[in-house]
Parts: C-alpha cells; sequence; structure tokens
C-alpha cells in the first residue's frame, strides 16, 4: 500500500508548452525538465533584461504560461527532487539537511506514493533520465561501504514508480562517474578522475572511479539525445508517457562545448544556459514532429 500522494510541488518558475489535446479523450503526455542550479534571473522570460540568450525558452513561455511565483523552503538538489516526486514538505524525509552524495542509498521508500506511481496507475509509460540525486542502493564488497561495480543497483527510481531509467546517481561533481541503466552499470569503471577548483573554478568536479563511456563534457547533449530517442519511440506506440528530466546543468562541472564555449561574451555559465537551451529547443521539435505536440505538457523548472 502507497503512503498518500497529496499535493505535487513545483518549486522556483515552470514554463507550460502544449497544454492539452484538442482530442480530450486522450490522455496528455507529460514531460518535466528541471534544470539544476539555474537562476531565475538567468533566463529571458523570468529576467526581459537577461543577458544571456534563451530563445528555446522564452518561445516556450509566450506561448505558454509562466508561473513567478513558487516557494520552496530548500531550493537545492536533493529536497527540491523530494518535494516534486512526492508532494511532501523536504524535511519529512529522513535527510535533515544538505544533500544526498553519490554514493548515499536510496530516500524514498518503495511505499511512498509518488507522481510517477499515480501516472503509471493510469496507463503511462514512466521514464526517468538524468540526474537522479535522491540515492539508490550500490552493491558493496563485503560489508563494507567500498562500491562492488560488478553488483546490480537496487532500489533506484524503479521502486518509485517509473518503469525504467537511465542516468547518474548525484550531482555531475559527485562521484562515482557511471551511468545506470534500470538497474545495470553499464561501464565499470577503471580509473579515478577530478579537476580541482584551482585547475578551473567553472569545469571543477571531485575525483572519484569514472566509466569508460561516461564523459563529462558529453552529460548533457547525452542525456537530451536519450530523451529525444524516448520520446521518438513512445510516440509511435499512441499511448501516454511520463519523462522525468532532471538535468545536470547547468550545475558544476560547468562544461559548454563548441559551438556554445565562448558564445554568450559573459563567461562559462552563461555559456552552459545557452546549451541548455539549445538542447530545449531540440526536444521541443523532436515532439513536433513525432506528432504528438498538440497532447503533450511540457514543464520545465529549476531547483
Amino acid at each position: 500500500m502507497y503512503k498518500h500522494l497529496s499535493y505535487l510541488i513545483l518549486p522556483c518558475f515552470v514554463f507550460i508548452s502544449s497544454i492539452f489535446a484538442k482530442d480530450h479523450s486522450s490522455p496528455p503526455n507529460v514531460i518535466f525538465v528541471m534544470a539544476d542550479d539555474l537562476g531565475i534571473g538567468d533566463v529571458s522570460p523570468t529576467n526581459p533584461e537577461c543577458k544571456i540568450k534563451t530563445p528555446h525558452l522564452q518561445s516556450m513561455a509566450d506561448q505558454g504560461i509562466t508561473f513567478f511565483d513558487a516557494h520552496s523552503s530548500s531550493a537545492v538538489c536533493t529536497p527540491t527532487r523530494y518535494g516534486v516526486l512526492t508532494g511532501r514538505y523536504n524535511w519529512r524525509s529522513r535527510l535533515a539537511s544538505g544533500v544526498l552524495r553519490g554514493t548515499s542509498d536510496h530516500l524514498i521508500p518503495a511505499t511512498r506514493e509518488t507522481v510517477a506511481h499515480l501516472l503509471k496507475s493510469a496507463g503511462y509509460h514512466t521514464q526517468m533520465i538524468g540526474k537522479w540525486h535522491l540515492g539508490w542502493d550500490w552493491g558493496r564488497v563485503g560489508n563494507s561501504k567500498k562500491i562492488d561495480f560488478t553488483k546490480p543497483v537496487k532500489n533506484g527510481p524503479n521502486i518509485n514508480g517509473f518503469v525504467g531509467y537511465y542516468g547518474h546517481c548525484g550531482s555531475l561533481d559527485m562521484p562515482p562517474y557511471t551511468w545506470v541503466d534500470t538497474g545495470k552499470i553499464t561501464a565499470i569503471p577503471v580509473r579515478e578522475e577530478g579537476v580541482t577548483k584551482i585547475q578551473d573554478r567553472y569545469g571543477w568536479y571531485r575525483k572519484g572511479p569514472i566509466s569508460p563511456d561516461f564523459k563529462i563534457d558529453e552529460v548533457l547533449p547525452h542525456l537530451f539525445d536519450k530523451s529525444i530517442k524516448y520520446v521518438q519511440e513512445r510516440a509511435k506506440t499512441g499511448k501516454p508517457f511520463f519523462l522525468y528530466l532532471p538535468l545536470p546543468a547547468p550545475h558544476t562541472p560547468i562544461v559548454p562545448v563548441p559551438p556554445f564555449k565562448d558564445a554568450s561574451g559573459i563567461n562559462p555559465y552563461a555559456d552552459f544556459v545557452m546549451q541548455v537551451d539549445h538542447h530545449m529547443g531540440e526536444l521541443l521539435k523532436t515532439i513536433k514532429m513525432a506528432g504528438v505536440d498538440e497532447n503533450t505538457l511540457v514543464v520545465f523548472t529549476s531547483d
């Protein structure tokens, strides 16, 4: 029996593109995108004087609804994600302060109902792609805290209502740096990697195990590529889907890639925000090309 989900909290600001289908007999698809550490003043829909160019988010706001009045008692990674998925105050979890680490065990018990549970029970296919940061249970070496990467990951997003998931456990500056695909580690880490703040004040990330298929500067585009493929595949089925896409950007490491690197003329953070905007444009274009734009609710927000 699930513990009841009473409401959904949306901290910070939200943009909505297509609202409901013309044919109300068909439930709308839902795509919830959460940026990481994006400032409310760093995009044009919520700050007309913003110097960072975000045309796709602006277009999304122009065609949809922008919410300016939202409140959170802890506007950071883990508590925001907990509140969004469960509808509960963040302090009702066992995490009294701060955020989880990349090695932390799962925070939301399987008995706690989430928005993913609700949509799944309503016939939706539910998928998480991105930065989870709500913990999952790594396999361990004996009774130690050392991770055994040959063992499957347990109690991931799949116990919280998601049929499948693909992503990494913590923030992108938190090891281990490895992809997990619905409980399976895609490649075993073979070395350690990290960049100090002295070496790069924008692109730093803590030293730790990293898998050969995990490239720090390719994480953001990779997650959008996965999401685009998911939308294309689910659109063909004609059945409703829920995609939860928590991004690792523009949180550190701030690693914009060409053609966005130096594109803003401001700093790497602004470049990275522009890259997020570009990928959102590609996702919205995919929704339209897949023929589901008139029946898809898209929400963009930040923690």
